[in-house]
């Protein structure tokens, strides 16, 4: 089967996305960040994203690895070629009639206007600090379907077409989520078990 998978946070959570990508069957995978902390299987996430080819969009997790990696106090063992994937991760990627961000960014003026900090950290608009703030995709009217990941505590937020947040909290114990772009479908795969307490 042809096609973009969207797959939300994996968080190592590689017996997951192993299942989830063999139901899909997609030709083209794109993560959408936070893929190595947490969870039970950081080297065989790295080794899914290997073997499909798979693109991304850095995460707030994915810049702390970076970060502790370059301090040489990474908590887990990554490969080298694993860390210098992840710097080449942009903060989002976009195709025919989609966007693709880990967290949020401005919902009237776009990626563009939007700090990096807010496109790896963003829930609410215009910020975080007020929890009375909407969330930014409450704000967001398009064009086109923005995918993204970044939020467990309120799992999959199905709002197509304008948005479609897939962190389904999976190294929580919840589910790790993807959706078929061409398709219009969504998919899961139950975690195996609970890896972290939320």
């Amino acid at each position: 089967m042809s096609g973009i998978l969207f797959v939300g946070d994996v968080h190592g959570c590689a017996a997951e996305l192993r299942l989830l990508l063999d139901q899909a069957g997609a030709s083209e995978v794109v993560l959408l960040g936070d893929l190595f902390t947490k969870g039970p299987d950081p080297a065989g996430v790295w080794a899914l994203v290997q073997q499909t080819g798979a693109r991304g969009v850095l995460g707030n997790h994915d810049a702390w690895v970076l970060s502790r990696w370059r301090k040489g106090t990474l908590p887990f063992a990554l490969p080298e070629a694993a860390i210098t994937w992840l710097g080449t991760l942009p903060l989002h990627l976009q195709g025919p009639g989609w966007l693709a961000v880990h967290a949020g960014f401005d919902p009237e003026r776009g990626v563009a206007a939007t700090s990096r900090h807010d496109l790896l950290n963003l829930r609410r608009w215009p910020d975080d600090a007020d929890p009375a703030n909407p969330f930014w995709w409450e704000l967001y009217e398009g064009p086109g379907l923005v995918v993204h990941g970044h939020d467990a505590v309120r799992g999959l937020v199905d709002r197509r077409p304008r948005t479609l947040g897939l962190d389904t909290g999976c190294v929580y114990g919840g589910a790790l989520t993807g959706y078929l772009l061409e398709q219009d479908r969504l998919l899961t795969v139950p975690a195996a078990r609970a890896y972290k307490p939320v």
